[in-house]
């Protein structure tokens, strides 16, 4: 009895699949509405998915990073010298020849004009020490050369060059009465530090009268397992008032904001448009019920059953929505995949240069979507398939 069921099942789903050739153009309805669901949920969500790439691509559990108790954010913090020394001197931080691994670096905003609109754009820049270049150890020159200390000279970011218009090598800028030259344009494996202007820290803080303090410290670990010896070491001692949490947890914490909206915003459109798709779809599926009558009624009178009928009609329904889940996943990856663009940091009220991607987990979620939406789109009509009148749709042909 059971196998005889399971026969009949795949007997119809075959029929009912078989005649799809000759209800093409309801077919394309349906698959386009899904088609396009896909498209804007996977565009919108590729926009996140670029954005926290970017910002936690170089993000190591075995740096911690400090800033002045209660801050949130590099640019409200404020870590003096002395108060880096003395970070510099506990048990848990790693050495080198040349001594504790430690990069207490400063960190501002500047303007710079986009190269599209000419308007200008927050970037931010940092002044490091030559220690940073070993916890930042992604960040290589690609064109020009390393600034030298004390000159004036600045590199920049990969990002930060293609998107910001006078950050060519070569070029001398001028911010707060200080003229920098740009000699390097570096890359740090697509991470957030190619959307920023890099000098040394002494020669920053002294152009924007920064005395001796900087905006965070970083700290190279001796390992990812004492970052919490570390922290109760620092943070329990009464010569500083410093907050303490892993480099890659900090960098985390920086991109909620927009994938939270992000993930709301196209989640609502989706819904919205799915909503559409699926009238569209059940608009599709009755009519191909309506011209499948007499095909029904013959396969009912022949002994199939209700439930193989309304499987029939579900399957195909879900066939057009994995259809158009793959279509508009291909769409979506030509068209957005490496789309470079720019957004605002949140954290630092700066611009982050990024690419969307287009991730095969998303396109995944995508398709899944399609075909959750085909079988809300076909249950009413396999409902209605399966309640067929025979005698009715027999003499009605």
């Amino acid at each position: 009895m059971f196998v005889n069921r399971i026969l009949q099942i795949l007997s119809v789903i075959r029929v009912s699949l078989g005649s799809l050739p000759e209800r093409t153009g309801t077919a394309l309805v349906a698959t386009i509405g899904f088609a396009a669901v896909v498209l804007v949920f996977t565009g919108m969500l590729s926009i996140r998915e670029g954005f926290e790439k970017v910002v936690q691509q170089n993000g190591s559990p075995d740096v911690a990073m400090a800033m002045r108790g209660g801050s949130t954010a590099e640019l409200n913090s404020g870590v003096s010298l002395e108060a880096s020394r003395i970070i510099g001197q506990e048990a848990n931080v790693f050495h080198d020849d040349r001594g504790p691994v430690v990069s207490p670096e400063v960190l501002l905003v500047v303007d710079a004009p986009r190269r599209t609109t000419l308007s200008d754009s927050n970037v931010p820049f940092r002044g490091v020490t030559d220690r940073g270049f070993v916890i930042h150890d992604k960040v290589r020159i690609v064109e020009g050369r390393m600034y030298e200390e004390g000159k004036g000279e600045v590199i920049v970011g990969r990002q930060a060059a293609a998107q910001f218009a006078g950050l060519d090598v070569g070029r001398e800028l001028r911010w707060s009465g200080f003229s920098w030259k740009v000699v390097g344009v570096f890359a740090a494996n697509g991470g957030l530090e190619e959307s920023e202007i890099w000098t040394d820290a002494r020669t920053l803080q002294t152009a924007f009268d920064r005395g001796t303090y900087f905006q965070s410290v970083y700290i190279k670990l001796t390992g990812a397992d004492t970052f919490q010896s570390f922290k109760d070491s620092v943070t329990t001692n009464p010569q500083l008032n410093v907050t303490v949490q892993r480099y890659d947890e900090y960098l985390h914490a920086q991109t909620e904001f927009l994938s939270a909206f992000v993930a709301i915003a196209g989640g609502v459109i989706a819904l919205l448009m799915g909503l559409g798709a699926v009238f569209g779809a059940i608009n599709a599926m009755y009519a191909a019920v309506s011209s499948r009558a007499l095909e029904i009624a013959t396969l009912r009178a022949l002994g199939f059953g209700r439930l193989p009928v309304l499987i029939s009609v579900m399957a195909e329904a879900m066939v057009l929505g994995i259809a158009g889940g793959v279509l508009g996943g291909i769409v979506a990856w030509i068209a957005f995949d490496g789309f470079q663009t720019s957004t605002l940091n949140w954290a630092s009220f700066s611009q982050v240069a990024f690419q969307f991607a287009v991730t095969p987990s998303l396109l995944v979620q995508g398709t899944a979507l399609a075909l959750l939406l085909g079988l809300f789109g076909g249950l009413l009509p396999a409902v209605r398939a399966a309640r067929l009148p025979i005698a009715e749709a027999l003499r009605g042909h």
